[in-house]
């Protein structure tokens, strides 16, 4: 299989797209400076106790206070609490290797035992906000690396259910022993099966340096407070995919191309040259064809092969997905194999569409009505060996006696792409746009203006294909009537997400000349 990761950073946010022989399977998008993100640690304070819900509402700096479950507090918080403590300013400062275990949390207990109001605490963010709903946190912390997972005040070894061969196992867990300090446990992912036990051990001793430079920014830090940030999303979909499939990894950007570069020697010498910068003129998302594919594939309706569809709606309270044949044949005699073959080409684009859309709850799914028990069981068996390649904790029950199929999926992150409500920047509104046909004027002025009065020499207008087509023909183009008449140089970038009567005025540096 042909996988490929294209990378696009502009100014305010970073997409990733994760390819398979060139159709898109995973779509992130990572806000630029938001500084909230799955794993990151901070250094809170309690805010406030709900007795009632048996959890505590914390500040890390959100705008949103950040939730918190007594079940979420780890079996070893009272350890935790008195490592923080120590870190304090006057304190002489603990050493989680030689510090002696406090008892362990009762799973009955209740959070006002061991939180108070105003009480500074270190927790991970396990789930980020999403919607009104601030982040959900954790104080049982670990730190994940390419092959493993630290798991500090644990002592075991904890090895993925993937790795089944007895001798992996006891090479795995010497290695882990030989390298782990007191009062540290490890859990081992499916990734350590083929690396070498030198890789192993610095991925391990990455994670415990990672943990003391993370002590060492609670000694200095005030509550609320970031003490240790993870990985970029670029660099995390990285750690967690790469393997010998990928054939490229393209970035548009010098910068995060050579964090990319770099993180990947360090993790992978031999697989650096798969990274590649993108210098073409058409923006990379157009270029490798995945602007048309987020167009098409995030709408309500979702075609697939000869005339059938989905129809896609979202609610507060779940999702729900209609699967319908279309103009496919409703002769009689075929009828039960027409709808397995339609269910089974739905359940395909339905197991993408639940990564792409990263759709997390109650996933609801109407398939055409099947009467042949041997037929719903080959859809149920099907669609959840579709799911096994999600990463995401999800559940698939067996089709209901009404056709329905039962999906839940845990989602850590907003939804990639989701529907809004704002009022439309091109309409403001009214539902009408500017005429056309004055649409070359209005370049033209805004051009006039920036080579005139602000004296640029050089300008790179951003506007949709069929503007820039539109510009570019005839012997005798409005491009080069602009420049001989303005005595500067015109570079026009055909992009798919501009509307069609916009138009983005950059310098050679990329910097918006006109800032509205």
């Amino acid at each position: 299989m042909n996988r490929e990761l294209i990378i696009n950073v502009n100014p305010t946010e970073i997409a990733i797209a994760l390819c398979e022989d060139k159709v898109l399977v995973e779509l992130n998008k990572e806000q630029c400076q938001t500084g909230f993100a799955v794993g990151d640690i901070y250094l809170g304070r309690v805010r406030k106790i709900m007795p009632g819900l048996n959890a505590a509402f914390v500040n890390i700096g959100h705008e949103k206070d950040a939730f918190i479950h007594y079940l979420d507090l780890g079996a070893q918080f009272p350890s935790l609490q008195k490592l923080v403590a120590s870190q304090q300013p006057g304190k002489r400062g603990m050493r989680l290797e030689t510090m002696k275990m406090e008892p362990s949390v009762e799973k009955t207990g209740k959070i006002s035992d061991y939180l108070q109001v105003g009480q500074t605490i270190l927790v991970q963010i396990a789930k980020e906000a999403i919607s009104t709903k601030g982040p959900r946190l954790t104080a049982d912390i670990s730190l994940a690396g390419r092959n493993v997972v630290l798991v500090p005040f644990s002592s075991k070894v904890f090895l993925s259910q993937k790795i089944r061969s007895n001798e992996e196992k006891k090479r795995l867990k010497r290695i882990a022993a030989a390298v782990l300090p007191k009062n540290f446990g490890v859990i081992i992912r499916t990734a350590a099966i083929e690396a070498k036990d030198e890789d192993i051990e610095h991925d391990m001793q990455t994670q415990i340096d990672r943990w003391r430079k993370t002590l060492q920014a609670v000694k200095k830090s005030t509550a609320p407070a970031q003490v240790m940030s993870e990985l970029s999303r670029a660099n995390t979909i990285i750690r967690d995919s790469l393997n010998g499939t990928f054939s490229q990894i393209v970035v548009n950007d010098e910068a995060t191309f050579n964090e990319v570069r770099n993180y990947i020697r360090g993790i992978e010498p031999e697989s650096e040259k798969l990274v590649k910068l993108y210098r073409g003129g058409v923006p990379i998302f157009d270029n490798f064809d995945i602007s048309k594919q987020i167009k098409s594939l995030f709408a309500k309706y979702v075609s697939l092969r000869r005339g059938a569809y989905l129809i896609i709606e979202h609610t507060e309270a779940m999702n729900v997905i209609d699967v319908n044949s279309g103009n496919r044949t409703k002769a009689e005699d075929n009828q039960e194999q027409t709808a397995l073959d339609v269910n089974l080409a739905a359940a395909r684009e339905i197991a993408r569409q639940l990564r792409l859309r990263d759709l997390g709850g109650i996933v609801i799914v109407d398939f055409i009505d099947l009467h042949k028990a041997a037929n719903r069981q080959l859809l149920y068996d099907e669609m959840t060996k579709l799911m096994a390649t999600d990463k995401a904790k999800h559940t698939v029950l067996p089709l209901t006696k009404f056709g329905l199929m039962q999906i839940t999926r845990q989602r850590v992150r907003p939804v990639a792409v989701q529907d809004v409500t704002d009022v439309c920047p091109t309409c403001n509104g009214t539902g009408k746009i500017e005429p056309t046909v004055l649409l070359d004027k209005k370049i033209e002025n805004k051009i006039s203006y920036l080579t005139q009065d602000r004296k640029q020499k050089y300008v790179r207008l951003s506007v949709s294909p069929y503007v820039s087509s539109y510009l570019r023909r005839g012997l005798w183009p409005l491009r080069m009537r602009w420049m001989w008449r303005y005595k500067f140089w015109l570079s026009i970038v055909s992009d798919q997400s501009v509307g069609i009567v916009d138009a983005h005025y950059y310098d050679r540096k990329g910097n918006d000349l006109v800032k509205e």
